[in-house]
C-alpha cells in the first residue's frame, strides 16, 4: 500500500463529519498539491512526498502516545478516531501549496560548484502556521474546540508565540500537548532531517 492510499484509507474509515468527503476531494485535487509536497525545505521530510509521510508518521505517533495505558489511565485522554485521524492528518495543510521546485549551488568533493535541487518557500497565504491549518480545515468541515486548538498549537514552545498562551493552551486542552509530543516524535526521532 502506497503512502497515498494509506492516507486516504485511514482517512476514509475514521474521518465521517459533514464536509469531510470534500476536503478529501481538494486534497486529491490538481488546486493542492498536500500528496507530493516536500515537509520543508531543508530539514526533516525535503523531498517530494514528505509531508505525506511526516503526516502518516505523527499519526501513527499520536495513536501510540494515546494508546499507552499511563494515557488513558493517570491522565484520562481519551479521543474518538475521528478526532485523532483529523488532528494527525491535517496538522499540517499550512504546508501545502508553499514550497516551490528550485536549485541552488553547492560544492562537489572535488571543490566544483553544482547545482543541486531543492526548494523554495513562497507562501501566497501567509496565515501563520497552526492557525493557518485550522483556517484550511474550517472552510470545509467545523472542528471541535479540542481539535482546532490542538493543530493550532502542535508546534508547541517550538513556536513564534507567546510561551504563557502556549502552555495555557497545552494544559487547557491535552490533545494539543498530545499533538505535539507526536509531532516532535516524529519529526526529530523518525524522518531524516538531513533530506
Amino acid at each position: 500500500m502506497t503512502n497515498k492510499e494509506r492516507f486516504i484509507d485511514i482517512y476514509q474509515t475514521n474521518i465521517k463529519r459533514e464536509g469531510s468527503a470534500k476536503l478529501l476531494e481538494y486534497l486529491k485535487s490538481s488546486s493542492c498539491d498536500f500528496f507530493t509536497a516536500p515537509a520543508s525545505t531543508r530539514f526533516h521530510g525535503s523531498y517530494e512526498g514528505g509531508l505525506l509521510e511526516h503526516s502518516l508518521n505523527v499519526y501513527d505517533c499520536l495513536v501510540s502516545y494515546l494508546a499507552r495505558p499511563e494515557a488513558k489511565k493517570r491522565f484520562g485522554l481519551k479521543y474518538s478516531d475521528e478526532s485523532v485521524a483529523i488532528v494527525a492528518l491535517l496538522h499540517d495543510l499550512c504546508k501545502t501549496n508553499v514550497y516551490k521546485k528550485d536549485f541552488r549551488n553547492v560544492k562537489d568533493e572535488t571543490g566544483n560548484w553544482i547545482k543541486v535541487p531543492t526548494y523554495k518557500f513562497d507562501d501566497k497565504l501567509p496565515y501563520g502556521h497552526g492557525e493557518k491549518s485550522v483556517y484550511i480545515v474550517s472552510g470545509f468541515m467545523r472542528l471541535s474546540r479540542d481539535e482546532a486548538f490542538a493543530i493550532r498549537y502542535h508546534m508547541g514552545f517550538s513556536g513564534e508565540e507567546n510561551s504563557n498562551t502556549v502552555g495555557n493552551a497545552l494544559e487547557m486542552f491535552p490533545l494539543a500537548l498530545a499533538l505535539n509530543i507526536a509531532d516532535m516524535e516524529a519529526t526529530f526521532l523518525l524522518e531524516d532531517r538531513n533530506g
